[in-house]
């Protein structure tokens, strides 16, 4: 068969096209080595014309170096396949045919049309249906909602709005729908929001997600009375946030009763192709219009979504832009034609069957972790899977619970919530950085609260999920749910020691997912507040420096980059073995040292700045007992040159040195004598930390049971189970702010210095003395 030159040409153009663009992924390494110079500020259109892989490869570093140099995670494009490339050559063919005769092109559109059309409303079981393809999903309901005006009112074809004016019209949509869905369909319409109803969700029975079909019976009534036209109502087979279903029978009798639109959206929709389809969402085949967005459930970039609907009258479905009679609008369905030619019936059923199998996977595993609760329509069948982490009532008695809940319930329930919250969004947004082929998204739920959401059928086939990538999920989030159990179990511990630690002020930050934030605070001395809160500043950024340096698990950090606290230390997540009292000691010491050390160099400062002005006064006043010694003639220039030839003056050199140590100020005479400057008394030892002398080799820093662990050596660790014995003698009472201060450690340390010192006078002592019996008789014997 003969092959259009043109149609061969635009093939090769485009695989050409889409391998150069592919290989860079590939090429990561090439391209940090090798970085393409690029402005990214326009520049003028050149003159003379860029040839097609300069313009490609400038789309190739538009598409991925910023990504690359700035994170250092993996960049994922979606996975496009050999289907995606029929959909992007369906937009080539597209701008190709438009320039077709006018004849050819109304056959070629026809026949791509009504194909599409009619393989869609066999896969999706929506019989005698017409299609809508449109790039804006909302697109397609914007549409109907036309249809419907024009066939309610009949005249307002020729009145308009004066139509509208007489009798109100009323769009019914659920409280659970898309965000925003209501205003975008009032404002295109030209319609007050007056003409939008919400309509709330079960409260009492049923899911909490579906709608009240009780509750919208009620407001259409109030409606009809109000003498306002019921028009249309938007239900969900499966909603936004959990993938819910609505009572679609129902709504469909009570649309009929007051001759209303049924309008269907939702991700459940795909699964009208499958073989056993549940009885809710096989309903949605008798309503009167319904969105497929097919490019996310099929894994195809740039494919309209379809709106379906029946529709008797083909004029007021032209009059409401359902259908064109420009040729070139029905071009539109070319890239879902040519991929559906591709996937097949079969291949289109596989991964929306594949997409299903892979929610059931992951619901069957969450079955059997503890502390994870899921929140599911159908456990046989659920697309979507919604799951949280929830413990009940952590680190509180439930008697004493529900006897103080008639006083302190909501304040207990929303704190819990809101640190519920906060640890679902972490565990969420780790998931998805663990593992990024499972597609895992945080919601947000109106009862449930944050959420962390599976939906294969957006997400598998666009990012290629498989099974081992569902168990890899489920493998991180077992060791997830322990570090997220100590976290919250530690928090009021934490909170408590900090309370009671002098020093220490403990800020509570609810949407911080973490063991708490800790603040130093400062001791003023009658400081103003621009000077108390940069020395504030710098001590506890000093502080997060010195704890991030010792060797432990813990990550300490300044919050998050928006809405934290300033001026604070905030923990992350933490392990079991952790111990808080510990962790609370060693940030008040630090922080203690930190402020004295400052302090330190503040009069220091001080002292150095008295001492130069004293030597300078002394110096001046050496200098004129100088003159008075050597006399006026001296000091005229020739004559007390001749005068000190032939007699010379002598003098020591009178200098001033100042010493750190003692903050005094001391004469040089004996330097030049000596020829070398005293030291004078040495700075004493810093004081280490108790806890430090503690921990054992290898060890990190605060973890529990140390006396317990198994590295003691019998040889080697007398001495330091001596020390540990000594320091467990320590007063139980002690509070924080009563420990040890920097004197009494330093004459600690000397008397330990005595000591050391006579216990190696008294080994030389007895290195010194005569021999004992054994020795003489072994010499004896060697002679």
């Amino acid at each position: 068969k003969m092959v259009d030159p043109t149609l061969a040409e635009m093939g090769k153009n485009l695989n050409e096209a889409m391998k150069m663009l592919e290989d860079n992924q590939r090429k990561v390494e090439e391209e940090n080595e090798k970085k393409y110079a690029r402005k990214d500020i326009p520049g003028p259109l050149q003159g003379s014309g860029q040839d097609m892989v300069s313009i490609l490869q400038l789309v190739q570093n538009l598409m991925h170096g910023e990504e690359e140099e700035e994170t250092s995670q993996s960049y994922r494009l979606q996975n496009v396949g050999e289907q995606g490339h029929m959909a992007l050559l369906g937009h080539s063919l597209a701008a190709y045919i438009s320039v077709l005769d006018r004849e050819r092109l109304r056959k070629l559109t026809t026949r791509i049309l009504s194909d599409t059309t009619l393989w869609l409303c066999r896969l999706f079981r929506y019989e005698n249906g017409s299609a809508y393809y449109h790039e804006d999903d909302r697109e397609g309901l914007l549409k109907i909602c036309r249809l419907v005006i024009h066939t309610r009112y009949e005249d307002y074809t020729l009145e308009g709005f004066n139509v509208l004016y007489t009798k109100q019209p009323v769009i019914y949509i659920s409280s659970a729908a898309r965000t925003g869905l209501g205003q975008a369909l009032c404002n295109q319409l030209g319609l007050p929001l007056s003409c939008m109803c919400r309509v709330p969700c079960n409260t009492m029975f049923g899911s909490q997600h579906q709608m009240d079909v009780a509750l919208l019976d009620r407001l259409i009534k109030d409606d009809v009375e109000f003498g306002k036209l019921p028009l249309l109502l938007v239900a969900n087979a499966g909603t936004p946030g959990a993938g819910h279903t609505d009572k679609l029978g129902r709504l469909k009798e009570l649309c009929e009763q007051y001759k209303m639109w049924l309008h269907v959206e939702g991700v459940n929709l795909a699964t009208l192709a499958l073989g056993y389809v549940s009885s809710s969402v096989l309903a949605a085949t008798k309503c009167d219009s319904m969105t497929l967005t097919l490019g996310s459930w099929l894994g195809l970039p740039a494919v309209p979504a379809v709106t379906l609907y029946r529709h008797e009258d083909p004029s007021l479905s032209l009059a409401a832009g359902l259908t064109s009679s420009q040729p070139v609008e029905k071009l539109r369905a070319l890239p879902l034609w040519l991929s559906l030619q591709y996937l097949g019936h079969d291949g289109i059923v596989e991964r929306i069957k594949h997409a299903s199998q892979l929610s059931q996977r992951l619901l069957e595993n969450l079955k059997n972790l503890d502390f994870i609760k899921t929140s599911v329509e159908d456990e046989l069948s659920s697309p979507v899977v919604v799951f949280k982490f929830f413990q009940e009532y952590s680190n509180r008695d439930q008697t004493s619970h529900a006897a103080q809940a008639s006083t302190i319930q909501h304040p207990i329930i929303s704190k819990e919530r809101h640190i519920y919250d906060t640890f679902n969004q972490w565990l969420g947004e780790q998931l998805a950085q663990l593992v990024p082929a499972s597609g895992v998204d945080v919601v947000e739920l109106e009862d449930e609260g944050t959420c962390v959401r599976f939906s294969p059928l957006m997400t598998s086939a666009v990012l290629g999920t498989e099974i081992q990538d569902i168990d890899q999920l489920v493998d991180c989030l077992k060791m997830k749910i322990p570090v997220l159990r100590s976290t919250l179990q530690l928090r009021e511990e934490f909170e408590q020691e900090v309370r009671r630690t002098v020093g220490l002020l403990y800020i509570e930050d609810l949407g911080w997912p973490g063991l708490g934030v800790v603040r130093y605070s400062y001791h003023s001395d009658g400081k103003n507040d621009d000077k108390q809160e940069k020395e504030l500043e710098k001590i506890n950024t000093e502080l997060l420096k010195k704890l991030n340096e010792l060797e432990s698990d813990l990550t300490f950090s300044l919050g998050p980059e928006f809405g934290g606290q300033k001026n604070c230390v905030y923990i992350g997540m933490v392990t079991e073995d952790l111990d808080v009292s510990e962790l609370v000691e060693t940030i008040a010491a630090t922080g203690r040292e930190i402020e004295e050390n400052s302090r330190l160099l503040e009069n220091m400062t001080e002292v150095v700045r008295k001492g130069i002005q004293e030597a300078q006064l002394q110096l001046q006043k050496a200098n004129e007992e100088r003159l008075l010694e050597e006399g006026l003639l001296r000091q005229i220039p020739v004559v007390g040159s001749v005068l000190n030839w032939f007699s010379p003056f002598q003098a020591s050199p009178k200098g001033r040195t100042f010493n750190l140590t003692a903050g005094s100020l001391e004469s040089t005479e004996s330097m030049y004598v000596s020829k070398a400057q005293g030291t004078g008394s040495t700075p004493p030892p810093t004081p280490t930390s108790s806890l430090a002398k503690q921990r054992l080799p290898g060890q990190k820093a605060f973890k529990r049971s140390l006396r317990s662990s198994d590295g003691f050596s019998e040889t080697s660790s007398i001495s330091h189970c001596d020390d540990l014995d000594k320091l467990d003698q320590r007063p139980p009472n002690l509070s924080p702010g009563q420990e040890q201060g920097p004197l009494e450690m330093e004459r600690a340390e000397e008397q330990k210095e005595v000591a050391q010192a006579k216990t190696d006078t008294e080994d030389i002592h007895s290195d010194k003395s005569p021999p004992d019996c054994t020795e003489v008789e072994d010499q004896a014997s060697q002679r």
